[in-house]
């Protein structure tokens, strides 16, 4: 005849999960925001292949155009390598943003924005927190493309408030195109279709006046590339950076053109921002 042992365990068990405190509150905004970027760009030290391969692309650019267009394209009156490094360091606020969209599709495979969805987290902190870290790594890309400019020749005569403006409105950029990209690579839903999408958005950097005067366009193209968003932080940046040069192919201020541009990028933070978090919120 064999005992039977009683199962206490189960009983004990339950016992001791009652008693434990339960969650009384969500993590505040700010906590997630940082808990997210932190951990996106500790991947992107751990993993810097794409990271880095994107801004020595970045660097490839600058040099063929520097050296290989340069001599063929008339910048208005000043140096072409003066008039095209200011363009570049602004475009590449949305070359880093293609990046985001990538890295948000992956972060969407992965499964990472299912477990953060169980959490009691702000949505939107989430969104944002993976928009600020790309944000903080464009700022390292802005850094390196001011180094190589300065490098093949780039010499500015504003002031260290005009050159700190002109980088500030750098990061602007970079924050309002990187909701953008959010926003497509949680729409593509994998890494390649994301990256496909972001591709989209790369002819809109030609048709601006980041690499050549909108006035050497047909006029059909002209009243477009004008008044897109990218040309209107190419051309506040460009007016910071050249000081008393950017009299010689800008009409207006500098103040007008960083308004503009201001206001271009409130924009995109106020349709793209709600958009990425919604279609974040249905999966």
């Amino acid at each position: 005849m064999t005992a039977t042992t009683p199962d206490v365990a189960g009983p004990v068990a339950e016992a001791h999960r009652n008693d434990l405190p339960r969650p009384t509150k969500s993590a505040g905004f700010g906590t997630t925001v940082f808990g997210v970027a932190r951990r996106t760009v500790l991947r992107n030290i751990r993993t810097p292949q794409v990271f880095v391969l994107g801004m020595i692309q970045g660097a490839m650019f600058l040099l063929i155009f520097r050296y290989v267009f340069g001599g063929a394209i008339a910048a208005g009156g000043i140096r072409y390598v003066d008039f095209v490094v200011p363009g570049f360091v602004a475009t590449g606020a949305l070359f880093a943003g293609m990046t985001a969209a990538i890295g948000a599709a992956e972060d969407l495979q992965e499964g990472l924005f299912d477990r953060l969805r169980s959490l009691p987290v702000p949505r939107l902190g989430i969104i944002s927190g993976r928009v600020v870290a790309d944000t903080a790594l464009s700022g390292i890309g802005l850094v390196v493309t001011v180094l190589v400019g300065f490098a093949v020749g780039f010499r500015s005569s504003a002031s260290i408030l005009a050159l700190l403006g002109a980088v500030a409105l750098c990061l602007l950029g970079a924050f309002a195109f990187t909701w953008l990209f959010v926003w497509l690579g949680i729409l593509s839903g994998n890494p390649q279709a994301a990256q496909g999408t972001g591709m989209l958005v790369f002819p809109f950097t030609f048709v601006s006046s980041a690499f050549v005067p909108v006035e050497s366009m047909p006029g059909w193209m002209q009243s477009f590339a004008s008044n897109q968003p990218l040309t209107q932080l190419v051309n506040a940046v460009r007016s910071l950076t050249l000081g008393d040069e950017a009299q010689a192919i800008f009409p207006h201020s500098t103040g007008y053109y960083a308004v503009r541009a201001v206001l271009w990028m409130g924009l995109f933070v106020v349709l793209f921002a709600p958009l990425a978090a919604r279609k974040y919120q249905k999966g």
